[in-house]
């Protein structure tokens, strides 16, 4: 497995893959591996000829008052897990060479953007496309592949690609989760004993959604009222970022459940923002 740190360099060697007959999968991540980014890897492994995984923490989708210095890293063991899993090139590249000092020029997906995750992170998902833009002109990869826990940005990128015509296809991989129900994340280990012990819950109440969603329920406002019942019982040490029904594709916001409707959600668990979403209906 090669590993890069120079935008230039990845760009000539995906040119001479491309060259030589080869196709391209791109995992794009932040690091601190877990089962959930393996399978991102090794679905990448299937799709492409060569594998090639991004390992940035990318400042432009942080916040001011986010955890960019916080978050967690282990650049040797995530380079050895890519390599376990097929990666032929790793790139992990410092801020400075993917962003100049003057760096003017942003994308964005503004109208998919504003609600759920995006109401209360106003920069990130401009940050997320923008660096996302940059791995698929750099790698010019005919397949990327991306986690369904982050639903909202996979949707936004689906839509950036199609509006702006970029030649790869995006391909999604379900959710891992642990034994008991939470779904694996880099920023887990924030969280205190007590706060891991309820968080099982979060996934609880969605389940309990779409139990009702298959029953029979419609509304809405009714589905969203019997998780936030649920989580005020089960889920004492959570704080509500958001709860919202909306349209799986579009993310438009839904009073009644269309054919294909998402309930995503954000909580906070001490230091820890936890993010789910389980389809309803499909």
């Amino acid at each position: 497995m090669q590993i890069l740190t120079n935008p230039q360099e990845l760009t000539a060697q995906c040119r001479q893959w491309h060259k030589d007959g080869e196709t391209i999968a791109l995992v794009p991540t932040m690091g601190y591996y877990h089962a959930g980014h393996e399978s991102l890897m090794e679905r990448g492994r299937q799709l492409g000829s060569k594998l090639v995984v991004s390992l940035f923490v990318n400042p432009t989708q942080f916040g001011p008052n986010e955890d960019l210095d916080a978050y967690p890293r282990d650049h040797e063991r995530d380079a050895a897990i890519a390599r376990s899993h097929g990666a032929d090139l790793l790139f992990m590249p410092e801020a400075g060479s993917m962003y100049a000092k003057d760096h003017a020029t942003w994308v964005e997906v503004p109208d998919m953007a504003r609600g759920l995750c995006g109401a209360s992170r106003p920069i990130h998902f401009r940050g997320v496309c923008t660096v996302v833009m940059k791995l698929f002109q750099l790698t010019q990869a005919d397949v990327a592949v991306f986690g369904q826990k982050d639903w909202q940005q996979q949707a936004i990128i689906r839509r950036m690609v199609r509006d702006l015509n970029v030649p790869v296809r995006i391909e999604t991989q379900p959710i891992v989760r642990e034994a008991d129900g939470l779904a694996l994340s880099s920023r887990n280990v924030y969280m205190t004993a007590e706060e891991r012990a309820q968080a099982p819950q979060l996934h609880k109440g969605l389940e309990l959604a779409r139990a009702l969603a298959r029953q029979g329920e419609r509304n809405a406002g009714i589905l969203r009222d019997a998780v936030l019942r649920y989580w005020a019982e089960n889920l004492p040490l959570g704080r509500l970022d958001y709860l919202s029904v909306v349209d799986a594709e579009s993310l438009e916001p839904l009073d009644t459940l269309n054919g294909r409707s998402l309930m995503a959600c954000a909580v906070r668990m001490g230091k820890a923002r936890l993010i789910d979403n389980i389809l309803l209906e499909d």
